[in-house]
Order: C-alpha cells, then structure tokens, then sequence
C-alpha cells in the first residue's frame, strides 16, 4: 500500500502566530498547530478546508459509496457497531442507523465543557476528517466549522468517556446538532439543536453511510482539553522561570549555578534552556556581579540552585506532551480507515488513546513540580530565619500577618496537586461486553 498523499507532518516545527493574527486556519489534516488551536478556541479566527483536502474527503466518499452499494459486509459501513460488528444493515436503512448511533452514544452526564474545549473539539474534529481517511462527505467537515464560525456550541458533559474507541459520548453531544438533535449554546442561551440550526440558518444534515462513526470515533476531546492546557502549561513554565529569577534576587541568591559551561557537563536541554533563561534575565544585576570571582556565596537552597534541573525537566516534559498532542490532532483516530487510491477499508485500533493518557499525566507531574518548587521558594521569602527579610514580608508583625497565610495556601494547593498528578493511564476497566478489554481512561487524565 503506498503512504496517503498528504502534506508531511513534522512535529519539532515552531509556526507561532503574531497577537491579533487573524488569518485564517486553513485545515489539511496535517499541520495544525497549538498557536492556530489558540487562535481558533480563544481568538475566535476562522477556520476553512483546504482544497486538496477536500479532493481527498471526495476520494475517500465514493469508496465508501461504492462499498454500500455493492452490498459489501464492512464493519461501521454496512454493520453495528462494538459488540454488534456482525448485525449487517442494510443500505435503505443506512441513515437511520447514524442517526441512532449518535443518539444512543450520547449518555454523557456532569456540567458542559466551557465553550474554548467545545470549540476545540469542533476544530480537531474537522481537521482529522479532513486527512481523508474517514469516508465522509466534505459537507460534514464544512458544516462543523460553519458552527464554529456562527457561535453555535454543542453542549457536551464533561464525563463519559474511558478513552477507547474514542471519546464516543463527549463526541455525540458534539455532533447531535449537526442533525438538529441535542442541545447547543448560541448567543448566551443553550437551546436545542434544531432551534440553533434555525437561528443560523442551516439545515439539519442527513448523515450518510459511515459519517455517524466519522463524527464520535476519535480522541478529540481529550486532545482539545490537552492542546490548550498544554498551552498554558508552556506559559507557566517560562512564567516560573521569571518568579525564580526574582526570588533569587530578593533572597541574594547566586546566578554561579546557573553557568552555562557547569550545564553543559549534564546536558539535558530543558536544564540548559532554563539555565540559559535564568542568566538573561538576571543579566544586569549588580548583585550577581558581586557574587563573581568572590566566595562569600558559595550555593543556595535547592529551590534556587537547582531551578534549571528541576524546570528543566519540567520543560521537557511541556515539549514531548507537545510532540504527541501535535501528532494526535494531526492523525486519524477513526475506525476503520479508508484509503482511497486503493480502494481499502482498514479496521484497527487508531482510537486507543494511551499515548495521550501518558501525555495528559506527564503533563500532571510538570505543573505539580513547577507549583512545589514556587511554595518552596515563597517559604524562604517570609521566613526571616532563611533570608534577610521581614518575618512575612511586613513592617509591623504581629499587627500585620503579611504574607503568611499565602504561604499556607500556597502549601495547600501544592499539597493537592501532589494528588492529582496521581496517573489515570495505569487504570483500564473493560466495556462494550469485553470488545473494549482495555481503555486508556486518558479523557479523565485529561480532564484532571
């Protein structure tokens, strides 16, 4: 089988877009980006199909169209679905059995997701169809990201998936009202599906043979909550780097550690690149000029020393989550597959989602490491016995607390964090009649 002819994705790639860029994200299935994700969920900048795309969905389409016609037996085309894989449907039948996929599937229960994931969603949702190995018509990807375009916003519960076979119910909800089903929020009020179609005046879409599974088969909840956490999580990295930076100045720390020659001799290259963030931003302090050549500093605490070795790990941990939440909203977690040059439907398991549940908890462990190592450092700040400061950062003590009681909730969310970066991915309860014998349980990683 020759490889699809679709653009080459290369995970390393830095595409950063400028504030208030408001060109639109062109979707090839392949090449989307954290910034363009931003861009899309938070900025509110459009998204559209690419051309070539388009010819593939096309591609893709009439081999399914062919199959059913035919009359041939393949599974999520012509059958049930799961444990119902050998329920033959036939073709007058096909449209209704999408619908009822969809509504059977959406058993989702707790609040909605807030509209930045549900727009994530949509977006990553419509860029894995439109690599073209799902089978469905490129109306289905155009139709979700008119939704995106005109504010209509599925409401989907936060809980119900275990993340194999997909985010099935999550993605359900998200699709519902395309056909006019479910609930939706459109300008501040949640109303059924159907009544938000009218506002914008769409037609409800008639899904087709195959479509039903291409829209709730894939890991795109999960994803969408990790991209723009993922986001976050790099800001707050280099963010950290900047509270060290300070707090090595308040405390009279010492930037020798930081020396870049001292970590090369151990070159992870998150150490040296918080190393490196560390000497610019300390770069004009008189302070550190005086600790040069001198030893009446010879080393601080750990929570300054070792800012590079510790936010450095961290750091890399950010960029290999990224590298796999990269890969994912630029890959297919569909089942089966359709390769339309030749003519193949494929089934297999694209849907598991484990490498995103490793991504999620690793993500855990980066932000409850960076939060331990900042209460460290706001302990020696209000602790006079570590520093030359005030007790607690106040004039006046004992009339005043100071910043007492932000250490203490500092030391409580630090505390909590430690449990939450407990794994989700090391569990697995089987579903689906023991057709789904092991999950990833990588949406609650995601959601924790």
């Amino acid at each position: 089988m020759t490889a699809p002819n679709v653009p080459h994705f290369d995970p390393d790639r830095s595409r950063a877009r400028a504030a208030g860029d408001e060109t639109p994200v062109v979707l090839t299935g392949a090449d989307l980006t954290i910034a363009d994700i931003e861009a899309v969920a938070r900025a509110g900048v459009r998204a559209q199909l690419d051309v070539h795309a388009r010819e593939r969905m096309q591609e893709a389409r009439d081999v399914i169209a062919t199959l059913v016609s035919n009359g041939a037996v393949v599974y999520g085309v012509t059958t049930g679905f799961g444990d119902l894989a050998s329920t033959v449907i036939p073709p007058e039948q096909a449209a209704q059995l999408q619908e009822n996929l969809l509504m059977s599937h959406a058993a989702g229960v707790g609040p909605a997701f807030p509209r930045e994931v549900v727009r994530t969603m949509l977006l990553l949702r419509a860029n894995t169809l439109a690599l073209g190995h799902s089978g469905c018509r490129p109306i289905v990807v155009d139709r979700l990201l008119d939704l995106l375009r005109l504010g209509v916003h599925p409401v989907v519960p936060e809980q119900g998936s275990v993340g194999a076979s997909g985010d099935l119910a999550p993605l359900a909800h998200l699709a519902l009202p395309l056909i006019g089903r479910g609930r939706a929020e459109f300008g501040g009020r949640v109303v059924t599906g159907a009544e938000a179609l009218l506002a914008v005046g769409l037609e409800p879409l008639t899904l087709q043979a195959k479509e039903g599974l291409a829209l709730l088969n894939g890991t795109q909840m999960m994803s969408a909550i990790g991209a723009l956490l993922l986001a976050d999580a790099d800001r707050l990295v280099r963010t950290a780097s900047v509270a060290a930076a300070m707090s090595v100045e308040a405390l009279l720390g010492t930037d020798v550690a930081f020396a870049a020659a001292y970590q090369l001799a151990r070159p992870h290259p998150g150490q040296i690149a918080v190393a490196a963030e560390l000497r610019h931003l300390l770069r004009d302090s008189g302070l550190q000029a005086s600790h040069h050549g001198h030893a009446h500093k010879v080393q601080d605490p750990y929570s300054l020393r070792c800012q590079p070795q510790v936010a450095g790990a961290c750091l890399q941990q950010v960029q290999d989550v990224a590298r796999t939440l990269l890969l994912e909203a630029n890959g297919v977690s569909d089942n089966p597959l359709v390769f339309g040059k030749e003519g193949d439907v494929l089934s297999g398991g694209n849907f598991h989602a484990e490498p995103v549940a490793f991504a999620a908890d690793n993500l855990a462990l980066a932000i409850a490491e960076i939060g331990a190592l900042g209460e460290r450092r706001i302990a020696m700040l209000i602790d006079d016995s570590l520093s030359q400061l005030p007790a607690f950062l106040v004039r006046h003590g004992g009339l005043n607390s100071g910043f007492m009681i932000a250490q203490v909730t500092a030391a409580a969310l630090a505390s909590e964090n430690k449990s939450l970066a407990h794994p989700a991915s090391v569990d697995s309860l089987p579903t689906s009649a023991n057709q789904e014998d092991h999950v990833s349980m990588a949406t609650f990683a995601a959601r924790r």
